[in-house]
C-alpha cells in the first residue's frame, strides 16, 4: 500500500469521523435545532430566571431589612445582567466556532480537563438541584390548590401530588430540544408574570397591616446575622438563569454578518425587564404589607380571596413545569452526549426514552424522600449558584480577553468576583444554621 493510499485512507477516516460527529450534533438536544427567534431567548430566559423563588423574596427582605434588602436586590440585578452579557459575547468569541454549552466555554478558558472539572459539577448541582426543588414546589402547589379549593376534603399526602406532577414530565421530557419546548416555555413565562402580579397586587389590596413590624425576625444579634446570610442565598437562587444561557443561545442561527449575540441580547434585555417587573414589586410590596410576619411564600400569607390564591397556585404549577424542562434540557444533553460519544450507543428514540425517563424518575424519588430539599438548596446553591452566575463569567473574561490592569473592565470584573466570592462563602453559613434549626421538623416521605 503506497503512501498516497495511506493518506487517502486517513483522509477518508477523518471525513467519516466529521460526518459522524455532525450527525450526533444534529441529534443532541442543544445543537439539533438552530432556528430560534430572538423572542425565544426572551421567554426561555424569563422561564429560567423567574422561578417560584420570587414568592420568597418578601421573606428574604424581612431578614435583610429595608436598606440592605433593596441594595442586594438591585446589585444582584445589575451584576447578573453584566455577567449574562459577558456570556452572550463569549459564545462566539472564536471566529467560526460556537461555545454551545457552559462547559465548552469553561474548557476554552481553563483547558480541556480543568474546564470540565470546574464547570460541570457546579452546573449539575444547580440544574439537578433546581429540578428536585421544582418537583417539590410543583407537588406542594398542587396540594395547596387542592386544599384551598376543597378545604373539607380528605387530606392527601404530598408524595402523591409529587407523583402527579412528575407524570407530566415523563411525557414532556421526550420533546427533543429547546425549540420544541418553546410553547411550554412561553406559557411558563406568562404564568410567572401572572402569579408575581397576583402576589403584589393582592398585598396592596390587603394594605399595610395594623401591627406591621419591620425589625429583624431573629431576637438575637447572632440569629439576625445568620438569617441575613441565608437571605443572600435566597436572592442568589432567584438569579440562577446563567446555567442555561449558552445552551439557549445555541438554538439561535448565526452567520458572520448576523451573529447570534444580537438577537440573544435583545431577548435578554426583554427578559431582565420582566425580571425587574416581577421581583421588585413582589419583594417590596410584600414586605411593606406584612413586615417580618410574612411567610417564606407570600401566597401562604395571602389566604384570601380564596379563588385568586387557588389560581395563583395553579399558575405556579404551570410555570414550574416549563422551568423544570428548561433546566433538564442541558442535563439530558450531557447524559446523551456521554451515552453516544463515550459508550458508543446508537442515537435514537430508545436511548432517549430510557435515559430521560430515568432522570425524571430519579428527581421524583429524591423529591418524595426529601420534600424539605428547598431548605438544603440554600446550602448547596451558595457553592454552585454564586460562582456560575456571579463570578465565573468574570474569571473567564479576564482569562480570555486579558483587559489592561486597572482599566474599567478589569476593575468591574474584580468587583463582581469579590462580591460573588463573599456570597459563595456567606450564604451556605446562614443556610447551614437554618438547616440545623429546622432539622427537628424535617420529615422524610412526608
Amino acid at each position: 500500500m503506497g503512501r498516497d493510499d495511506v493518506g487517502a485512507a486517513q483522509g477518508g477516516d477523518v471525513a467519516q469521523q466529521q460526518e459522524n460527529t455532525k450527525s450526533i450534533d444534529d441529534w443532541l438536544p442543544i445543537t439539533s435545532s438552530r432556528n430560534a427567534k430572538w423572542w425565544y431567548s426572551a421567554f426561555h430566559n424569563v422561564t429560567a430566571m423567574v422561578g417560584a423563588g420570587v414568592l420568597s423574596l418578601p421573606y428574604a427582605m424581612a431578614e435583610l431589612g429595608w436598606g440592605p434588602g433593596i441594595a442586594v436586590l438591585v446589585i444582584s440585578w445589575v451584576i447578573t445582567l453584566y455577567t449574562l452579557w459577558q456570556m452572550v459575547e463569549m459564545h462566539e468569541m472564536v471566529p467560526g466556532k460556537r461555545f454551545d454549552r457552559y462547559h465548552e466555554l469553561g474548557q476554552h478558558a481553563f483547558g480541556e480537563k480543568l474546564g470540565l472539572w470546574i464547570v460541570v459539577p457546579q452546573q449539575l448541582v444547580v440544574e439537578v438541584g433546581t429540578n428536585i426543588v421544582y418537583m417539590v414546589t410543583g407537588g406542594k402547589s398542587l396540594q395547596k390548590f387542592h386544599n384551598v379549593v376543597c378545604p373539607d376534603c380528605k387530606s392527601i399526602k404530598l408524595s402523591y401530588f409529587i407523583i402527579i406532577f412528575a407524570s407530566v414530565h415523563f411525557v414532556l421530557s421526550q420533546l427533543p430540544n429547546f425549540n420544541s419546548i418553546s410553547g411550554i416555555s412561553l406559557a411558563a413565562a406568562v404564568m410567572s408574570l401572572t402569579y408575581s402580579t397576583i402576589g403584589w397586587v393582592a398585598s396592596v389590596h390587603k394594605g399595610k397591616q395594623p401591627d406591621v413590624d419591620y425589625s429583624y425576625k431573629a431576637s438575637t444579634r447572632t440569629g439576625a446575622v445568620f438569617n441575613f446570610f441565608s437571605a443572600l442565598g435566597d436572592v442568589a437562587f432567584a438569579y440562577a438563569g446563567h446555567n442555561v444561557v449558552l445552551e439557549i443561545q445555541a438554538t439561535i442561527p448565526s452567520s458572520p454578518e448576523k451573529p447570534s449575540k444580537k438577537p440573544m441580547w435583545k431577548g435578554v434585555i426583554v427578559a431582565y425587564i420582566v425580571v425587574a417587573v416581577c421581583y421588585f414589586p413582589v419583594a417590596l410590596v410584600g414586605y411593606w404589607a406584612f413586615g417580618n410576619s410574612v411567610d417564606d411564600n407570600i401566597l401562604i400569607t395571602l389566604e384570601k380571596p380564596r379563588w385568586l390564591i387557588a389560581a395563583a397556585n395553579l399558575f405556579v404549577v404551570v410555570h414550574v413545569i416549563g422551568s423544570y424542562q428548561i433546566y433538564a434540557m442541558p442535563v439530558f444533553d450531557m447524559i446523551e452526549t456521554v451515552l453516544v460519544k463515550e459508550f458508543h450507543l446508537p442515537p435514537g428514540r430508545t436511548i432517549r426514552l430510557i435515559a430521560r425517563s430515568a432522570y425524571v424518575a430519579l428527581t421524583m424519588i429524591i423529591a418524595i424522600i426529601i420534600p424539605f430539599f428547598g431548605g438544603l438548596l440554600g446550602f448547596f446553591g451558595g457553592f454552585a449558584l454564586a460562582p456560575t452566575t456571579y463570578f465565573l463569567p468574570c474569571i473567564m473574561w479576564l482569562a480570555l480577553y486579558k483587559p489592561k490592569r486597572f482599566s474599567l473592565s478589569w476593575i468591574t470584573n474584580w468587583i463582581c468576583i469579590v462580591l460573588g466570592v463573599l456570597l459563595m462563602v456567606l450564604s451556605p453559613i446562614g443556610a447551614l444554621r437554618s438547616i440545623i434549626l429546622s432539622a427537628k421538623s424535617y420529615k422524610f416521605f412526608s
